[in-house]
Formats: structure tokens, C-alpha cells, sequence
């Protein structure tokens, strides 16, 4: 069992892991300044991995973060990369930009993601929050899989989810709120995540056989620029949502704010531990696998699963039959 807890760094067990970590290449999305993608970039900077490709929707963020690396850790090779995560189109151009670094990838960590905006529709006209958190990450995956899986060796998939999956389902009805009509932000962030978790289960149901490892987590709740962009009323939309819901613990109780340290810890942990390759597709939060009864329903499913695979296929215009 994980001896890891609650208070763990991200320091702590990439030390314990620098092994797993030297050699690696790692892509990570979402990697602007003071948030978990950079944390965990940094990080596991200093534990000798080959390189790292950073991936986010301002260039300028990703080289300052590049920057920071280079600073600490002047042996890594670093790229960035502009990743619009809200326009297929500019994904399918991040994929072809990755593909010619002639980088080989072992680890993707798709870390990206907004929370609560008010409702937008992308450019191909998807609802906002599903497109950047789940759908622009399906395509990007699914895009480089192929160079990945042609070297036949170990691969893992790290797509960063969230408690916050406890809103609900994936609508397959109704993705969009009915064009925003009934539009709720947190229902809307919950139905992302639990796509983020039932694209993990896809994963591994279709390449763990070819040696894919893909874990989703909850990174813990953390101060960052994500939490930041959410004013702090906003928020007490949720304690009434947990009410109505039956989840009524998670404000009955003080909130424990983790350190950036502490909210790349578990990132560290799936994307590297080989102790959790025998739960191949598990959920984990603080460095632990969660007890599979404790994992909501609507987020491990396999006929779900397979049905938002065949959905993300129509929505992105391509299917992928590994």
C-alpha cells in the first residue's frame, strides 16, 4: 500500500521515484506560471527526466515556465508548445507540432483545464468546458498515440480530473445545456470530469493490453490561478448543489487547502509509480488508489465509456481504432 497521505509533496515521492522519472520524456498541458501543470513540470524537472514538452494556449506562459526549468534543471531539454485546447483545429496543429520535435514520448499528464466560466460555445461549437477539459485532450491523445504505441513500449496516460466529478454524468442527451438554457457552471465542470474519468477507463479497456497505463486523480484543493479566476460567491453555489445532492460532508467541514507541492504529489505518483499498474484505469486521490466504492458510478462504466469514446469520435470527425 501507498505510504503516502494527505500532506505528501510532490518532492517526497518524485525522490522516491526518481528512478521511474530519469530518462522520461513527459508532455504536460496546461503549464502557465503558479499553476499545478507548471508545479509538477518543475518538479520532476530536478529528477532527471530526458525532456519536457509543455503545452498551453499562451506560447509566452509556456516559455517562462521553460525558463523556470532551465533555471533549476539546465540539463533538461525543454520545448514549448501553443495548445488551444477550445479549437480542434489548433489541437490537430499542436499534435503535428509535437510529432515534429521527433521527441519519443513515455508519459502524457493532460493537467489543462478551466473551472466555471460563464457558459461559452468553442468554435466548433461545443460547450466550453467539456471541449477544453475533456474533448481537446481526446483528440491530442489520440492523435500522438500512434507514434507511441509503434515503439511498443510502456505507456502512461494521466488525465487530471476532480472531485468535482460528483455533479454528474456525462449528458449524453444533452451536452450543451440545451444551447446554454439550462446552464449550471458546476454541473457543467462536473460533466467534464467525469468524462475525463470514463475517457481513462476507455483507455485501458482498449490499449492496456498494448501496455497503456492510464490513471485519472483528484489533485486536491489547491489555491491556483484555476481557483483564482472563481469568485469566492460563486462558489457557495456548491455548498447548495452538495446539499441537494446528498454530498452535504463536503461543506460541514473546514476546507483543507493543499500547497501546490501537495496538488502535483498524486500527479507524480500516476504518472510514474509502478505499484499502481496492476489497477490499470484507477482513480486516485493522495497518492492512493480510491476504493472502487467510492467512486462514483457515471464515472466508471464501461458502456459509458465506450459510448463517450464513440461521441468524441463524431465530435472531433475521426475515428480511432487502435
Amino acid at each position: 500500500m501507498s505510504p503516502y497521505s494527505y500532506e505528501t509533496t510532490a518532492e517526497e515521492v518524485a525522490n522516491d521515484l526518481k528512478s521511474q522519472i530519469a530518462g522520461k520524456t513527459i508532455l504536460v498541458t496546461g503549464v502557465s506560471p503558479k499553476g499545478l501543470g507548471a508545479a509538477f513540470a518543475e518538479i520532476i524537472a530536478q529528477y532527471g527526466p530526458e525532456s519536457l514538452i509543455l503545452a498551453t494556449r499562451d506560447l509566452s506562459k509556456a516559455e517562462e515556465t521553460a525558463r523556470a526549468i532551465k533555471a533549476t534543471s539546465p540539463s533538461v531539454r525543454t520545448h514549448s508548445v501553443e495548445l488551444d485546447l477550445a479549437s480542434l483545429d489548433q489541437v490537430r496543429k499542436a499534435a503535428a507540432k509535437i510529432q515534429s520535435l521527433d521527441e519519443k514520448i513515455d508519459v502524457i499528464v493532460n493537467n489543462a483545464a478551466i473551472m466555471a466560466p460563464p457558459y461559452f460555445k468553442t468554435v466548433d461549437g461545443i460547450e466550453g468546458q467539456f471541449a477544453v477539459n475533456y474533448l481537446g485532450h481526446f483528440l491530442l491523445t489520440n492523435l500522438l498515440l500512434p507514434d507511441m504505441l509503434a515503439r511498443n513500449v510502456p505507456i502512461r496516460i494521466v488525465n487530471v480530473s476532480s472531485n468535482g466529478c460528483r455533479y454528474g454524468p456525462v449528458r449524453f442527451g444533452d451536452l450543451d445545456f440545451s444551447d446554454g438554457k439550462h446552464y449550471n457552471r458546476w454541473l457543467s465542470y462536473g460533466q467534464s470530469k467525469s468524462a475525463n474519468m470514463l475517457y481513462t477507463k476507455a483507455l485501458t479497456e482498449k490499449l492496456g493490453h498494448r501496455h497503456v497505463h492510464a490513471f485519472s486523480l483528484h489533485p486536491g484543493v489547491i489555491m491556483t490561478n484555476l481557483s483564482r479566476s472563481v469568485p469566492m460567491e460563486e462558489f457557495a453555489e456548491l455548498g447548495e448543489l452538495d446539499k441537494i445532492q446528498g454530498h452535504a460532508h463536503y461543506w460541514n467541514q473546514q476546507f483543507g487547502f493543499k500547497s501546490p507541492s501537495q496538488g502535483v504529489a498524486t500527479h507524480v505518483f500516476a504518472a510514474f509509480s509502478p505499484e499502481i499498474e496492476k489497477s490499470n484505469g484507477a482513480y486516485l486521490t493522495n497518492c492512493k488508489v480510491k476504493d472502487i466504492k467510492h467512486v462514483y458510478c457515471w464515472t466508471r462504466d464501461s458502456v459509458d465509456a465506450e459510448r463517450l469514446w464513440e461521441l468524441s469520435e463524431k465530435l472531433v470527425g475521426q475515428e480511432f481504432a487502435f
